[in-house]
C-alpha cells in the first residue's frame, strides 16, 4: 500500500487532492496536515512514500519546511504543489531537495502522473518547465 501525506492549510484542497489521487492510485492510504509542526509530527508517526507539500501555509514557509523534511526524513520524496508560478519557485524548491514542482492549476491527470513518476524513483518537471 502506498502512503501519501498531503500538507496544505486548506481542507478543501486536501480533500480534492485525496479524491484525485485515490481515483488514479488505488490502494493508497492518505494522511493530512495543515501546518509545518503538524507535518513534521505526522512524518515522525509512520513511514510515507511521498509528501505533497504546499509552499504557503501558516507559520513557517513551505520552503523552510522542505529543508527540515530533507534533513529529518531524507528518504521521503517531496512534490511541491503551489499556487505560485513555476518561474518564481520551481528551481528553488528543486535545489532545496524537492523531486518536483507543480502549480495548483495543473490538470488532475498531471498530478497523478507526477506522483507516479516520483513514486517510481524519478523526478517531475512540467512540460513548460522542461
Amino acid at each position: 500500500m502506498t502512503r501519501i501525506l498531503i500538507a496544505d492549510d486548506h481542507s478543501i484542497v486536501r480533500a480534492g487532492l485525496r479524491q484525485i489521487l485515490s481515483e488514479g492510485l488505488p490502494h493508497t492510504e492518505f494522511r493530512e496536515s495543515s501546518n509545518a509542526p503538524e507535518t513534521l509530527s505526522v512524518l515522525s508517526s509512520a513511514p510515507f512514500d511521498i509528501l505533497i507539500l504546499d509552499l504557503s501555509m501558516p507559520g513557517r514557509s513551505g520552503l523552510d519546511l522542505l529543508k527540515d523534511v530533507r534533513a529529518q526524513f531524507p528518504k521521503v520524496p517531496v512534490l511541491v504543489l503551489s499556487m505560485y508560478p513555476e518561474d518564481q519557485y520551481a528551481l528553488r524548491v528543486v535545489k532545496a531537495g524537492a523531486m518536483g514542482y507543480m502549480t495548483k492549476d495543473s490538470a488532475p491527470d498531471e498530478l497523478v502522473n507526477a506522483v507516479t513518476r516520483i513514486l517510481n524513483g524519478g523526478k517531475y518537471a512540467s512540460p513548460r518547465l522542461s
